[in-house]
Protein backbone atom coordinates (compact mmCIF):
# COMPACT_ATOMS: atom_id res chain seq x y z
CA UNK A 1 0.00 0.00 0.00
CA UNK A 2 1.04 3.40 -0.75
CA UNK A 3 2.10 5.18 2.28
CA UNK A 4 -0.71 7.89 1.54
CA UNK A 5 -3.11 5.34 0.68
CA UNK A 6 -2.36 4.24 4.27
CA UNK A 7 -2.64 7.04 5.91
CA UNK A 8 -5.82 8.02 4.28
CA UNK A 9 -7.01 4.09 5.17
CA UNK A 10 -5.78 5.60 8.99
CA UNK A 11 -7.73 8.24 9.08
CA UNK A 12 -10.82 6.84 7.96
CA UNK A 13 -10.89 4.13 10.53
CA UNK A 14 -10.17 6.87 13.28
CA UNK A 15 -13.61 7.54 15.36
CA UNK A 16 -14.88 11.52 14.46
CA UNK A 17 -14.99 13.20 17.43
CA UNK A 18 -17.74 14.39 18.59
CA UNK A 19 -19.19 18.08 17.13
CA UNK A 20 -19.81 19.99 20.43
CA UNK A 21 -23.28 21.28 20.53
CA UNK A 22 -23.20 25.40 20.92
CA UNK A 23 -24.40 26.28 23.89
CA UNK A 24 -27.53 28.51 23.71
CA UNK A 25 -26.12 31.80 25.59
CA UNK A 26 -23.32 31.17 22.58
CA UNK A 27 -26.11 30.62 20.16
CA UNK A 28 -27.58 34.70 20.92
CA UNK A 29 -24.13 36.50 21.38
CA UNK A 30 -24.19 39.30 19.30
CA UNK A 31 -26.68 38.34 17.36
CA UNK A 32 -30.11 40.36 15.89
CA UNK A 33 -33.13 39.40 18.05
CA UNK A 34 -36.77 41.33 16.25
CA UNK A 35 -38.64 42.10 18.72
CA UNK A 36 -42.06 42.91 17.16
CA UNK A 37 -44.72 44.82 18.01
CA UNK A 38 -48.12 44.20 16.15
CA UNK A 39 -49.05 48.18 16.30
CA UNK A 40 -48.13 51.40 15.21
CA UNK A 41 -45.45 52.88 17.06
CA UNK A 42 -46.31 55.16 20.32
CA UNK A 43 -49.40 53.03 21.38
CA UNK A 44 -48.76 51.06 24.83
CA UNK A 45 -47.57 47.99 23.42
CA UNK A 46 -44.51 49.82 21.45
CA UNK A 47 -43.91 52.01 24.28
CA UNK A 48 -43.20 48.62 26.48
CA UNK A 49 -41.42 47.07 23.85
CA UNK A 50 -39.09 49.46 24.14
CA UNK A 51 -38.93 49.76 27.81
CA UNK A 52 -37.96 46.07 28.20
CA UNK A 53 -35.68 46.14 24.58
CA UNK A 54 -32.36 47.31 26.51
CA UNK A 55 -33.01 44.99 29.58
CA UNK A 56 -33.17 41.81 27.06
CA UNK A 57 -30.93 42.49 24.76
CA UNK A 58 -28.56 42.87 28.10
CA UNK A 59 -29.85 39.38 29.51
CA UNK A 60 -28.96 37.66 26.10
CA UNK A 61 -25.84 39.74 25.00
CA UNK A 62 -27.54 40.19 21.90
CA UNK A 63 -28.90 43.29 19.74
CA UNK A 64 -32.61 43.79 20.08
CA UNK A 65 -34.53 45.69 17.33
CA UNK A 66 -38.08 46.49 17.62
CA UNK A 67 -40.55 45.70 14.56
CA UNK A 68 -43.88 47.70 14.39
CA UNK A 69 -46.38 45.46 12.11
CA UNK A 70 -49.44 46.82 12.60
CA UNK A 71 -52.63 45.08 11.13
CA UNK A 72 -55.63 43.50 12.46
CA UNK A 73 -55.34 44.51 16.12
CA UNK A 74 -51.86 42.30 15.86
CA UNK A 75 -53.10 39.46 14.49
CA UNK A 76 -51.46 40.17 11.71
CA UNK A 77 -48.07 40.59 13.34
CA UNK A 78 -48.89 37.35 15.00
CA UNK A 79 -49.69 35.14 12.51
CA UNK A 80 -46.25 35.97 10.75
CA UNK A 81 -43.91 35.07 14.21
CA UNK A 82 -46.06 31.87 14.51
CA UNK A 83 -44.97 30.83 10.90
CA UNK A 84 -41.11 32.38 11.83
CA UNK A 85 -38.39 30.10 12.36
CA UNK A 86 -38.48 28.33 16.07
CA UNK A 87 -34.75 29.53 16.88
CA UNK A 88 -35.36 32.35 19.25
CA UNK A 89 -34.64 34.92 17.51
CA UNK A 90 -38.34 36.45 16.87
CA UNK A 91 -40.58 37.42 19.71
CA UNK A 92 -43.80 39.02 19.93
CA UNK A 93 -45.66 41.48 22.41
CA UNK A 94 -48.82 39.89 21.95
CA UNK A 95 -52.47 41.22 23.86
CA UNK A 96 -53.26 38.15 25.31
CA UNK A 97 -56.74 39.21 25.57
CA UNK A 98 -57.17 40.05 21.29
CA UNK A 99 -55.42 37.05 20.55
CA UNK A 100 -57.28 34.74 22.81
CA UNK A 101 -60.65 35.59 21.10
CA UNK A 102 -59.73 35.54 18.01
CA UNK A 103 -58.28 32.33 18.40
CA UNK A 104 -62.10 31.25 20.16
CA UNK A 105 -64.10 32.64 17.82
CA UNK A 106 -62.10 31.44 14.60
CA UNK A 107 -61.38 34.59 13.28
CA UNK A 108 -60.47 35.28 9.69
CA UNK A 109 -56.64 34.63 9.11
CA UNK A 110 -55.85 33.10 12.29
CA UNK A 111 -53.38 30.01 12.07
CA UNK A 112 -51.76 30.23 15.03
CA UNK A 113 -52.80 28.28 18.70
CA UNK A 114 -52.06 30.62 21.35
CA UNK A 115 -51.14 27.78 24.19
CA UNK A 116 -48.84 26.66 21.95
CA UNK A 117 -47.04 29.20 21.12
CA UNK A 118 -43.03 29.24 23.12
CA UNK A 119 -44.45 31.13 26.21
CA UNK A 120 -41.59 33.49 27.81
CA UNK A 121 -43.74 35.07 30.26
CA UNK A 122 -46.02 37.99 31.18
CA UNK A 123 -44.59 41.51 30.70
CA UNK A 124 -47.36 43.37 32.24
CA UNK A 125 -51.69 43.38 32.92
CA UNK A 126 -53.90 46.41 33.68
CA UNK A 127 -57.16 47.14 34.49
CA UNK A 128 -59.62 48.76 31.92
CA UNK A 129 -60.99 52.19 32.15
CA UNK A 130 -63.60 53.64 30.33
CA UNK A 131 -62.31 56.68 28.09
CA UNK A 132 -64.13 60.14 27.20
CA UNK A 133 -62.90 63.11 24.91
CA UNK A 134 -62.33 66.39 27.07
CA UNK A 135 -65.75 67.67 25.45
CA UNK A 136 -67.51 64.79 25.76
CA UNK A 137 -71.66 65.05 25.55
CA UNK A 138 -72.11 63.22 28.75
CA UNK A 139 -70.13 62.34 32.26
CA UNK A 140 -72.49 59.97 33.82
CA UNK A 141 -73.86 56.47 32.71
CA UNK A 142 -77.28 58.31 32.95
CA UNK A 143 -76.58 61.06 30.39
CA UNK A 144 -74.63 58.74 28.41
CA UNK A 145 -78.14 56.70 27.97
CA UNK A 146 -80.16 59.79 27.24
CA UNK A 147 -77.72 61.27 24.30
CA UNK A 148 -80.72 59.55 22.03
CA UNK A 149 -78.19 58.61 19.30
CA UNK A 150 -75.75 55.35 19.03
CA UNK A 151 -72.55 55.86 21.24
CA UNK A 152 -69.78 55.18 19.01
CA UNK A 153 -66.54 53.77 19.88
CA UNK A 154 -63.20 53.59 18.40
CA UNK A 155 -61.54 50.63 17.52
CA UNK A 156 -58.80 48.61 15.05
CA UNK A 157 -60.79 45.49 14.13
CA UNK A 158 -63.71 43.36 16.31
CA UNK A 159 -60.99 41.45 18.04
CA UNK A 160 -58.72 44.38 19.29
CA UNK A 161 -58.92 44.68 22.72
CA UNK A 162 -60.43 48.29 22.30
CA UNK A 163 -63.46 46.79 19.79
CA UNK A 164 -64.34 43.53 21.78
CA UNK A 165 -64.03 45.75 25.48
CA UNK A 166 -66.15 48.21 24.03
CA UNK A 167 -68.65 45.37 22.88
CA UNK A 168 -68.61 44.30 25.98
CA UNK A 169 -69.16 47.08 28.15
CA UNK A 170 -72.20 48.14 25.97
CA UNK A 171 -73.71 44.89 26.37
CA UNK A 172 -73.39 44.84 29.91
CA UNK A 173 -74.82 48.46 30.16
CA UNK A 174 -77.53 48.10 27.83
CA UNK A 175 -76.11 50.98 25.83
CA UNK A 176 -77.27 51.63 22.41
CA UNK A 177 -73.82 51.55 20.59
CA UNK A 178 -72.05 51.88 16.98
CA UNK A 179 -68.01 50.43 17.44
CA UNK A 180 -66.42 52.23 14.11
CA UNK A 181 -63.22 49.66 12.94
CA UNK A 182 -60.26 50.80 11.00
CA UNK A 183 -57.95 52.98 13.23
CA UNK A 184 -54.51 51.79 12.72
CA UNK A 185 -53.90 51.83 16.62
CA UNK A 186 -55.16 52.19 19.96
CA UNK A 187 -53.23 55.77 20.02
CA UNK A 188 -55.06 56.69 16.96
CA UNK A 189 -58.46 55.81 17.85
CA UNK A 190 -57.99 57.30 21.25
CA UNK A 191 -56.90 60.75 19.40
CA UNK A 192 -60.47 59.93 17.59
CA UNK A 193 -61.84 60.65 21.07
CA UNK A 194 -60.17 63.60 21.60
CA UNK A 195 -60.85 65.49 18.63
CA UNK A 196 -65.15 64.73 19.21
CA UNK A 197 -64.48 62.17 16.40
CA UNK A 198 -65.72 59.25 18.83
CA UNK A 199 -67.33 58.97 22.11
CA UNK A 200 -65.65 56.71 24.26
CA UNK A 201 -62.84 54.34 24.37
CA UNK A 202 -61.87 51.01 26.32
CA UNK A 203 -58.63 51.39 27.08
CA UNK A 204 -55.85 49.46 29.89
CA UNK A 205 -55.19 52.39 32.49
CA UNK A 206 -51.97 52.62 31.14
CA UNK A 207 -52.44 53.12 27.76
CA UNK A 208 -54.77 55.93 28.73
CA UNK A 209 -52.23 57.20 31.36
CA UNK A 210 -50.41 59.80 28.76
CA UNK A 211 -53.79 60.98 27.09
CA UNK A 212 -55.46 62.06 30.63
CA UNK A 213 -51.96 63.46 32.14
CA UNK A 214 -52.07 65.73 29.13
CA UNK A 215 -55.43 66.62 29.48
CA UNK A 216 -56.60 65.03 26.08
CA UNK A 217 -59.04 62.46 27.30
CA UNK A 218 -60.80 61.92 30.60
CA UNK A 219 -61.17 58.60 32.86
CA UNK A 220 -64.85 58.19 33.81
CA UNK A 221 -65.28 54.61 35.53
CA UNK A 222 -62.94 51.37 35.59
CA UNK A 223 -64.92 48.61 34.23
CA UNK A 224 -64.70 46.55 37.12
CA UNK A 225 -64.95 46.15 40.50
CA UNK A 226 -62.05 47.27 41.80
CA UNK A 227 -60.69 50.58 41.17
CA UNK A 228 -57.12 50.59 39.16
CA UNK A 229 -53.36 51.99 41.01
CA UNK A 230 -52.73 54.32 38.31
CA UNK A 231 -56.18 56.03 38.90
CA UNK A 232 -57.44 55.77 42.66
CA UNK A 233 -59.51 58.38 42.63
CA UNK A 234 -61.69 56.97 39.50
CA UNK A 235 -64.53 54.84 40.54
CA UNK A 236 -65.56 51.25 39.53
CA UNK A 237 -68.51 50.96 37.42
CA UNK A 238 -69.94 48.08 40.74
CA UNK A 239 -69.92 51.75 42.64
CA UNK A 240 -72.04 54.44 40.62
CA UNK A 241 -74.71 51.49 38.73
CA UNK A 242 -76.76 48.68 39.34
CA UNK A 243 -75.91 46.18 36.95
CA UNK A 244 -77.62 42.61 36.26
CA UNK A 245 -76.45 39.12 36.38
CA UNK A 246 -75.93 38.64 32.96
CA UNK A 247 -74.41 42.09 32.75
CA UNK A 248 -72.24 41.47 35.94
CA UNK A 249 -71.08 37.90 34.54
CA UNK A 250 -69.82 40.03 31.39
CA UNK A 251 -67.62 42.33 32.89
CA UNK A 252 -66.61 39.85 35.19
CA UNK A 253 -65.59 37.42 32.61
CA UNK A 254 -63.90 40.97 30.63
CA UNK A 255 -61.88 41.83 33.65
CA UNK A 256 -60.89 37.84 34.79
CA UNK A 257 -59.48 37.44 31.27
CA UNK A 258 -58.20 40.93 31.12
CA UNK A 259 -55.37 39.18 33.61
CA UNK A 260 -53.70 37.79 30.91
CA UNK A 261 -52.15 41.03 29.65
CA UNK A 262 -49.16 41.88 27.52
CA UNK A 263 -47.89 38.11 26.90
CA UNK A 264 -44.54 37.92 25.28
CA UNK A 265 -44.26 34.96 23.00
CA UNK A 266 -41.66 33.14 20.29
CA UNK A 267 -42.48 30.93 17.44
CA UNK A 268 -44.02 27.63 18.64
CA UNK A 269 -41.48 24.49 18.54
CA UNK A 270 -38.44 25.36 19.79
CA UNK A 271 -35.47 23.53 21.21
CA UNK A 272 -35.88 22.87 25.18
CA UNK A 273 -33.13 23.90 26.31
CA UNK A 274 -33.04 27.43 23.98
CA UNK A 275 -36.56 28.04 24.93
CA UNK A 276 -35.51 27.12 28.54
CA UNK A 277 -32.74 29.64 28.64
CA UNK A 278 -34.78 32.29 26.69
CA UNK A 279 -37.24 31.62 29.58
CA UNK A 280 -34.81 32.35 32.17
CA UNK A 281 -33.06 35.51 30.01
CA UNK A 282 -36.75 37.54 30.43
CA UNK A 283 -37.60 36.67 33.76
CA UNK A 284 -34.23 37.85 34.42
CA UNK A 285 -34.36 40.72 32.18
CA UNK A 286 -38.26 41.71 33.33
CA UNK A 287 -37.62 41.16 36.97
CA UNK A 288 -34.23 43.76 37.12
CA UNK A 289 -34.54 46.22 39.88
CA UNK A 290 -33.64 48.84 37.44
CA UNK A 291 -36.44 48.33 34.74
CA UNK A 292 -39.02 47.64 37.82
CA UNK A 293 -37.97 51.57 38.94
CA UNK A 294 -38.71 52.85 34.97
CA UNK A 295 -41.49 51.18 34.85
CA UNK A 296 -42.55 53.11 37.99
CA UNK A 297 -41.62 56.21 36.76
CA UNK A 298 -43.23 56.19 33.73
CA UNK A 299 -46.36 54.50 34.38
CA UNK A 300 -45.48 51.73 32.19
CA UNK A 301 -45.67 49.01 35.23
CA UNK A 302 -43.52 46.11 34.63
CA UNK A 303 -45.42 42.87 36.32
CA UNK A 304 -43.16 39.85 35.44
CA UNK A 305 -45.89 36.32 35.55
CA UNK A 306 -44.44 32.74 34.80
CA UNK A 307 -44.53 31.52 31.87
CA UNK A 308 -46.26 28.48 31.89
CA UNK A 309 -48.57 29.99 33.76
CA UNK A 310 -49.76 32.36 31.30
CA UNK A 311 -49.63 29.27 29.04
CA UNK A 312 -51.91 27.48 30.98
CA UNK A 313 -53.75 30.06 31.50
CA UNK A 314 -54.40 31.10 28.06
CA UNK A 315 -55.55 27.15 27.30
CA UNK A 316 -57.87 27.87 29.88
CA UNK A 317 -60.03 30.95 27.91
CA UNK A 318 -59.67 29.68 24.97
CA UNK A 319 -60.91 25.62 25.61
CA UNK A 320 -62.66 26.00 29.16
CA UNK A 321 -65.73 28.29 28.45
CA UNK A 322 -68.90 26.94 28.33
CA UNK A 323 -70.46 26.31 24.98
CA UNK A 324 -73.74 28.70 26.05
CA UNK A 325 -71.45 31.53 26.90
CA UNK A 326 -69.08 31.33 23.95
CA UNK A 327 -71.89 31.81 21.86
CA UNK A 328 -73.10 34.17 23.33
CA UNK A 329 -69.95 36.12 23.29
CA UNK A 330 -69.61 35.18 20.41
CA UNK A 331 -72.84 37.36 19.17
CA UNK A 332 -71.67 40.34 21.42
CA UNK A 333 -68.15 40.81 19.87
CA UNK A 334 -68.71 39.64 16.47
CA UNK A 335 -72.28 41.50 16.73
CA UNK A 336 -73.26 37.93 14.77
Amino acid sequence: MRPASALLAALVLVPARPVLAQSPGAFYANKNVRLVVGSSAGGGYDTYARLIQPYIAKTLNANVVVENVPGAGGLTALDRVNRAEPDGLVLMIVHGVAASFAQLFGASGVRFDLPKMSHLGMVSNASRVWVVGPNAPFRTVDAARKMGRPMIWPATSPLDGIGDGAAFACAALKFDCRIVMGYPGASEAALAVTRGEADSIYLSDISALNFTKAGMNLPLFTLSRARTRLYPDVPAIYEVENIDADGQWLLDYRATIETLGRILVAPPNMAPARLAFLRAAVQRALTDPALVAESARTGFLVTYGDAEETRRATLNVIYGLPAERKEQIRKIVLRE
